[in-house]
């Protein structure tokens, strides 16, 4: 079937380009999938951690309503993306030794990208209610909007503008005349 979410011409055009295997090119998404994972969940598990402490301090009680909606927030997309960044592994162990590798990786791309997503709030939320206690509402809202901005520029605009520009991009031709001139 092309198009759609299981579509396998992107797979196949990559393991031809590539002089790989279908399956080669799959285990090798798989473990780029999974260092990109332990990047992302290493972070959110301090973040959650911490946030899971704050609300067993003695200041945590002098929180306005606002700090503890902020906190509420923190807490919810944190625990969120902690789901989402784990369901891979979950999806993984269901689909072991089922010959579903494809779809393991389409899904755990997409819930990569939720994770990530999701982390965006969390972040910059807890950097909210920290500076918010620090520094006063003002400079919270500065530094949480900072936050914000830098998260969606670095994460998604400046990728998506160099995908879209076609930068960086390797013509296939070129990569077998230099693997020829080192042969």
């Amino acid at each position: 079937m092309t198009g759609g979410l299981f579509d396998a011409t992107p797979t196949v055009r990559s393991a031809e380009s590539r002089g790989e295997t279908v399956d080669q090119v799959l285990d090798r998404n798989l473990n780029e999938l999974l260092q990109e994972l332990r990047v992302a969940f290493t972070g959110v598990q301090i973040l959650f951690a911490f946030l899971l402490t704050l609300a067993f301090t003695q200041r945590f009680q002098y929180l306005d309503g606002f700090d503890l909606a902020v906190y509420t927030t923190a807490l919810m997309a944190t625990a969120l993306a902690t789901l989402v960044l784990i369901a891979p592994v979950s999806f993984h162990r269901l689909v072991f030794r089922r010959r579903q590798k494809a779809a393991l990786v389409v899904v755990s791309d997409r819930l990569l990208m939720v994770g990530l997503a999701l982390l965006i709030p969390a972040i910059s939320s807890s950097v909210l209610l920290i500076l918010d206690v620090a520094l006063g509402r003002g400079p919270a809202i500065v530094g949480s909007s900072l936050t914000v901005l830098v998260a969606v520029l670095t994460w998604y605009a400046l990728p998506l503008a160099i995908r879209r520009s076609g930068h960086g991009v390797i013509a296939h031709q070129h990569l077998h005349r230099a693997d020829r001139k080192d042969a």
